[in-house]
């Protein structure tokens, strides 16, 4: 494989030094843990995880490392891979990190630099990112063999946290205010409407310059894609008319699927299964503001995510595949490292193989907040097994006691993401507050109006 980035070469040499020290004191590590209040345990979580983006962030482009494996062995030698997506999680949990003095502002500004300047010049198909880059070239690195241009999906999510930036910066300093000019110029360039895929009113996934549309992927809801829908609307350059939301993304009211799951109540169709892994919850909403939020589709996105984490939730305790380790302090099921390699982990016999992903119940926080720091306290109890040096490793089984000590991007994002915007709502504001989303929301027929229903 190719040599690790500098600063992951130091972050390996310190990782011993700290599984040393907590495997030392583990038994009283656990006992403290239990002592620390709620507010500090989420901030030992949020800021750990926040280094991820910080110290392990690849060096030329500043974006984050698809994955980070603590024993340096990368079967497919992508160590160097940055990933779009997680990248846009991870600028959002750079800017909580510097709300939060975590690094100061000028230190978060030039990085924030850094990262634009690659983006500026990064691969782009019709302005849309693709799902990987080589992070030291900015060359696209293929998702799949078709899979090497545009990934309209993972675009939206990279731009909601460039618009969350642009309006952390917008009304700054002179350098501040440069930076806010120059994302407004690549949110301005991605052209949604070309992934009509000639004008049909449904936006495709992909668009490669080889294989043009083969990969033939229009979305449609209800699953983790929700945002790109929303800034299609809200693009003041490349818009999409409303009639893509209502044809495609809802499939002319087609969304609508009033059912129950574990006895508790969803409203939506959930593509492929009755009830979707845990991101489908997290990915639309790190910066799109749930509170409130409906249309004519849904009565409320809150209460739906809400329910459909507690759908998660009951799964896990019932455990109807009688896993070690499950239960109402250790649950979680959405798409993760798995035993077998990589799975969509779904509360349902056929997706459950036994593997809890910190994710999925810690970025659940704005959701179930007693319920997610349940999980919380009792993995930070667990010690080294499950938490390195930045935070709660990606999945593990106690069934197959398998503990891998590796991350991904865009399973850590929104861990950290969430924990602010449960603590602040720091996140939720900033992107609410970018007029262009503002003008998408209203185009779609969204209401936005607080009210206080995030009581558990």
């Amino acid at each position: 494989m190719g040599a690790l980035p500098l600063t992951l070469v130091f972050l390996a040499a310190i990782i011993l030094t700290f599984g040393n020290c907590k495997n030392k004191g583990n038994q009283s590590d656990a006992s403290a843990a239990d002592t620390l209040t709620d507010d500090a345990l989420m901030d030992t979580v949020q800021r750990r995880t926040f280094l991820y983006f910080w110290e392990g962030a690849e060096p030329n482009s500043g974006l984050a490392p698809e994955r980070y494996h603590v024993d340096g062995v990368y079967p497919q030698n992508d160590s160097n891979v940055v990933t779009s997506g997680g990248s846009g999680f991870g600028i959002m949990a750079i800017l909580a990190g510097i709300d939060r003095g975590y690094v100061t502002r000028e230190e978060g500004l030039v990085r924030m630099e850094r990262i634009v300047s690659f983006l500026e010049k990064a691969d782009r198909f019709h302005g849309a990112y693709p799902h990987w880059w080589y992070g030291d070239t900015g060359k696209v690195k293929p998702f799949g063999q078709k899979d090497n241009g545009g990934d309209l999906v993972e675009t939206a999510f990279l731009i909601q946290g460039l618009l969350a930036v642009h309006q952390y910066y917008v009304n700054g300093n002179e350098k501040e205010k440069a930076i806010a000019q120059r994302i407004d110029r690549i949110w301005r360039d991605v052209d949604w409407d070309w992934y009509r895929k000639g004008g049909q009113n449904v936006l495709y996934w992909h668009w490669s310059p080889t294989y043009g549309w083969e990969m033939d992927f229009p979305v449609h809801g209800y699953n983790e894609c929700m945002i790109m829908y929303i800034l299609a609307a809200a693009s003041p350059t490349h818009g999409v008319p409303a009639a893509v939301y209502h044809d495609g993304w809802a499939q002319n009211g087609a969304i609508v699927s009033p059912h129950k799951v574990e006895g508790i109540e969803l409203h939506l169709r959930y593509q492929g299964t009755e009830a979707g892994p845990l991101f489908w919850a997290q990915y639309s909403f790190l910066g799109l503001d749930p509170v409130g939020l409906k249309d004519e589709y849904c009565p409320s996105y809150f209460h739906e995510m809400r329910n459909l984490t507690l759908v998660n939730r009951a799964y896990c305790i019932r455990n109807p595949k009688h896993y070690k380790g499950f239960g109402a302090d250790c649950w979680g099921l959405t798409a993760s490292y798995s035993v077998d390699g990589y799975a969509a982990h779904s509360p349902n016999e056929q997706d459950d193989k036994g593997v809890i992903s910190p994710t999925a119940a810690l970025s659940s926080i704005v959701y179930t907040p007693e319920y997610s720091m349940q999980v919380m306290r009792h993995l930070y109890n667990m010690g080294d097994k499950v938490f390195g040096p930045f935070g709660f490793y990606d999945a593990f089984s106690e069934t197959d006691n398998w503990y891998p000590k590796r991350y991904l991007a865009i399973d850590q994002g929104p861990i950290a993401v969430m924990i602010e915007n449960y603590r602040t709502g720091l996140l939720w504001k900033l992107f609410m507050s970018h007029p262009d989303v503002q003008a998408g929301l209203t185009k779609l027929g969204f209401n936005t109006n607080k009210q206080d229903v995030r009581q558990q």
